[in-house]
């Protein structure tokens, strides 16, 4: 089965695996430290998951490329992309008037797509975390892995 990976890039990184079928198998957030813990976990991390078939990296910079390397290493395919892109199709306009308001839909949302996938929920969910489950479902829905937006994640 088919997968795919999330990563909110930066030295404290939120990630999120998605199966085939569209809904999240599991998210984290890991804080690295350091370039080079960065480059060894995302080395590993990579290498743990034996069906991963793309790797959708938000962010830029030194920590984006550290990711991107190593996926183009491993012949996977890679999206770059920006906050603004997942937000615009997952959060109205209204929801996005400030930083803080669009952290607080997207925790919402992501705590919904955690509930809807069946796997535990968090007791806390750090924002980084959040956010790489939002850039994953964003993700599965422009591969076509979902085909529309699940009605349990609509409002």
């Amino acid at each position: 089965m088919e997968s795919l990976l999330a990563v909110d890039a930066g030295l404290r990184a939120g990630l999120a695996l998605y199966s085939r079928n569209g809904r999240l198998c599991w998210y984290r957030s890991k804080n690295f430290g350091t370039n080079a813990s960065l480059k060894r976990g995302a080395h590993a991390l990579l290498g743990s998951i034996p069906d991963l078939k793309m790797i959708v990296i938000e962010g830029g910079g030194t920590h984006a490329v550290i990711w991107e390397r190593e996926a183009l290493r491993r012949k996977l395919g890679v999206k770059m992309i920006h906050a603004g892109v997942w937000r615009q199709k997952l959060l109205y306009p209204r929801e996005q008037k400030s930083g803080q308001d669009a952290k607080h839909f997207a925790d919402d949302l992501a705590r919904r797509t955690i509930e809807w996938s069946e796997i535990t929920r968090p007791t806390s969910l750090r924002h980084d975390a959040a956010e790489a489950i939002l850039i994953g479902l964003w993700a599965v829905l422009d591969e076509g892995w979902l085909e529309t937006m699940p009605k349990d994640l609509r409002r």
